[in-house]
């Protein structure tokens, strides 16, 4: 399969790198504005709590990687499952930041073969849920984590911290 080229000169593969280590940063500001005190927090019964939000994403990223080191053999897949609690928020944040150098180093290592494997989202054993690229799944993952770091910075005020910066200064910072 032909690399597509976007912009730039930069393949897609390129450019989800480029936007991931963009959003990167923001992921932190936003767990590290989360008071530690009120994981706990949510804003209704049937939403997830602050801590069961940070624990998908750190699963989410953790399944990111998995996927990218399953696009060497046959079957590629990303395998979607509730997380369960991972610890602490500083254990979480800590995860999370050792992970992305991982996720980092499997996206800088992938050649557009790999990107261009055929994968599948799976839920519990077999159920395939979804069917795409390894790369139209990073894609993805990327789209709804980000959509979660949206949801959890809307807890941060409620739960007594200050709204970090995301794409641009909040009403938080000094300015």
């Amino acid at each position: 399969m032909a690399t597509q080229s976007l912009g730039r000169g930069l393949s897609n593969r390129e450019f989800f790198i480029q936007r991931w280590e963009r959003e990167y940063p923001a992921f932190v500001r936003v767990f590290k504005a989360l008071p530690a005190d009120h994981l706990d927090y949510r804003p209704h019964p049937r939403s997830r709590s602050a801590g069961e939000l940070v624990a998908l994403l750190v699963s989410a990223q953790k399944g990111c990687i998995d996927l990218c080191k399953s696009r060497k053999s046959m079957y590629s897949g990303l395998r979607w499952e509730e997380p369960g609690s991972i610890g602490s928020l500083a254990e979480m944040i800590a995860t999370y930041e050792r992970d992305h150098d991982v996720f980092a180093s499997q996206l800088h290592s992938m050649d557009d073969y790999g990107w261009n494997h055929q994968a599948w989202l799976i839920q519990g054993t077999r159920e395939i849920l979804l069917k795409d690229t390894v790369g139209g799944l990073l894609w993805i993952a990327l789209f709804d984590i980000v959509h979660h770091r949206g949801q959890l910075s809307t807890y941060i005020r409620p739960m007594g911290g200050k709204v970090p910066s995301i794409y641009g200064p909040s009403a938080d910072e000094a300015g």
